[in-house]
């Protein structure tokens, strides 16, 4: 993906990773911190740390290092997370409920508002304080509360055949779990493809080569 800042994809990559281990450390009631403590935190080096950090303006201070608290809120919204995103979820089988249920959708910049199923069995069914629609309602259910993302837990076929409609109906970005990278040709439509698969493939190589 292109930003039209010119920042680069790496440095995009690592914001979350910034703002997750900011939190943990403020939690642990510290003010301040230096590039190079981070550092030795992160598994980074203090000179990318300050490089990644000065694509945006930099928020140290010579001497100083960083406010802590400041800049896991900076960080918090150069990733947007201040302005929270009305989000479905499709798919309420064990993937779909396990994410609904146990995902912190609010300290991430989204706000669960509705899960939808093809299946009459699960219609009605409270899944985190929301009952399961049957996606016959989505076109309403749309018009009515202007979600903004939705959450792909349905198989690659179904994904594929129903983004389209997903958009023309308001959805802007896509968090994909449909074992499939879907490439969608559509102007300003941002997908996020996750393949838990890969990330286990990764640590099985790690482990044969410790």
């Amino acid at each position: 993906m292109n930003h039209p800042s010119g920042i680069s994809e790496l440095v995009i990559n690592r914001l979350p990773r910034y703002y997750r281990f900011l939190g943990e450390i403020m939690g642990e009631g510290n003010a301040r911190i230096s590039s190079r403590e981070l550092s030795e935190r992160m598994g980074l080096t203090a000179s990318q740390i300050r490089q990644d950090l000065n694509c945006f303006g930099g928020f140290g201070q010579q001497g100083y290092g960083y406010n802590i608290e400041q800049l896991h809120s900076e960080i918090g919204k150069i990733l947007g997370l201040d302005q929270p995103k009305k989000a479905i979820l499709i798919g309420a089988g064990n993937l779909g409920r396990a994410i609904a249920t146990h995902m912190a959708f609010e300290s991430r910049g989204f706000r669960l508002i509705g899960i939808f199923d093809k299946k009459e069995a699960l219609k009605g069914q409270i899944i985190k304080g929301l009952p399961v629609r049957s996606v016959e309602d989505l076109d309403d259910f749309c018009r009515e509360n202007l979600p903004t993302c939705a959450i792909l837990c349905i198989p690659k076929g179904e994904a594929e055949e129903l983004c389209g409609t997903l958009i023309a109906r308001g959805i802007e970005g896509f968090w994909n779990f449909s074992h499939c990278d879907l490439t969608l040709k559509y102007p300003g439509i941002v997908v996020e493809n996750v393949h838990l698969g890969d990330s286990l493939a990764k640590l099985s190589y790690n482990i044969k080569n410790k």
